[in-house]
């Protein structure tokens, strides 16, 4: 039932399927398995910022395996957002510069202090999420290791998890009720949806987002469900009755379909960012770097070749009418924007299963990535063929972050395929 076009783009449905499902996917796939997009830095020791938190999942499927650290590749293990030897040996000659000048003693301690909290604030200025890959608890995993797949994690806490993002950092009044597949006590959606309606294309498009991040891992979940689990083996696979549960136009009293084009309403976003992203790694000092250096070579060329074939979707997404009107006006709303997205990235530090909670962290950094990117649309015009792009940059967490996320999203729009075909074998 999810067909046609998707509220505020000029694309469909079938247009997104077909490009996905049969040029893109395919080749995302073959880049995420590789050493440089496969080991992911995170710590997922961080207390839980805005409640107690002790609920953490018992359940064996809920932990994550870190990466004993000889199995990381020396290149990615030297510096996590460095490109070339070059640059390795450059920043480790700035690094210790910067060291020996920081160490100034004439400084007060408060002064000191300032000068630190002013150089972490410039480099958190025009990121949508907390990194925290430079964290002492912070440790590689390794992510074909550890796939996103049903847990076990649900009920109240997960629930806690998914309110929280929705009644506090969607930019929605209180007293304007979501709609919920059980319908527990609202109206159908009608107060909501007419709320919704009536707020600006940019925190229309939040909403949006963050319900399509929710339908992606929910398919996620419903197709790498635990079917089977005996002594001698764990079977995983598409679990339908799951999948109606949460999408079924019935079911969930018409909210199913919504909350699939929001899917497909993310995929574009994602899609757009990396388009835009092209002039940032086709410059030649751009490098995969892990320290093999044919197969970084080999890597880079089917990256660009993703970024081209995204560049080359006919029915992109038009970010210009976000942010459009008057510029003091648009400058706020885009540093709202930011900090409501900021508090969904600390919100996954409250995920009781560390699965969950890694999948998820990563998900919000590569989105706030795509949206740090689409925002910086001027800057990436300014690159320069060589040297260093002082306005715009990405660490390797975000590049690695942002093609997972949108590995992700990609993913589930070709899991909706699967799922379809299941239904009509079963009518």
């Amino acid at each position: 039932q999810v067909t046609g076009y998707l509220d505020d783009c000029t694309c469909d449905v079938e247009t997104i399927d077909a490009f996905n499902n049969y040029k893109l996917f395919p080749r995302l796939n073959e880049l995420l398995e590789s050493d440089y997009f496969r080991y992911y830095k995170v710590n997922l020791q961080k207390p839980c910022p805005f409640w107690e938190d002790n609920s953490h999942c018992g359940m064996r499927d809920c932990a994550v395996q870190p990466c004993p650290s000889d199995e990381v590749p020396d290149g990615i293990r030297s510096g996590s957002y460095k490109y070339s030897e070059e640059a390795n040996n450059l920043a480790e000659e700035c690094e210790e510069a910067k060291r020996l000048g920081a160490v100034d003693d004439s400084l007060s301690q408060e002064t000191r202090q300032a000068v630190l909290q002013w150089a972490e604030h410039d480099d958190s200025s025009d990121s949508f999420c907390e990194a925290d890959d430079h964290s002492p608890d912070a440790e590689y995993v390794d992510l074909l290791l550890n796939p996103e797949r049903y847990t076990g994690y649900k009920g109240p806490d997960a629930w806690k998890i998914w309110n929280s993002i929705y009644e506090e950092n969607c930019f929605k009044p209180q007293n304007v009720k979501r709609p919920l597949a059980s319908g527990r006590g609202d109206d159908g959606g009608h107060t909501f949806y007419k709320w919704l309606k009536g707020v600006c294309v940019e925190k229309r498009a939040f909403y949006r987002l963050i319900s399509g991040l929710h339908a992606s891992i929910n398919i996620h979940l419903s197709a790498r469900y635990l079917l089977q689990d005996t002594w001698s083996e764990k079977k995983w696979g598409p679990n339908v009755t799951e999948f109606q549960q949460r999408f079924d136009e019935v079911l969930t009293r018409g909210e199913g379909p919504r909350r699939l084009k929001n899917l497909y309403f993310l995929y574009l976003i994602e899609l757009r960012a990396l388009s835009k992203v092209l002039p940032f790694f086709e410059r030649p000092g751009f490098q995969l770097y892990t320290g093999n250096t044919s197969q970084d070579a080999e890597m880079k060329h089917l990256l660009l070749e993703i970024l081209h074939l995204a560049k080359s979707f006919p029915l992109h997404f038009d970010e210009n009418s976000f942010f459009a009107g008057n510029k003091k006006e648009a400058a706020k709303l885009k540093e709202e924007f930011r900090l409501h997205f900021k508090n969904i990235s600390k919100i996954m530090d409250c995920v009781g299963c560390f699965k969950c909670r890694l999948w998820g962290k990563l998900q919000t950094q590569g989105l706030g990535t795509a949206l740090k990117i689409l925002f910086s649309e001027n800057l990436i015009e300014k690159i320069p063929e060589s040297g260093p792009s002082y306005g715009f940059q990405l660490t390797r967490q975000e590049i690695v972050a942002l093609f997972n996320a949108f590995g992700r999203v990609s993913t589930s729009v070709k899991e909706l395929e699967n799922f379809r075909n299941i239904l009509k074998n079963m009518q």
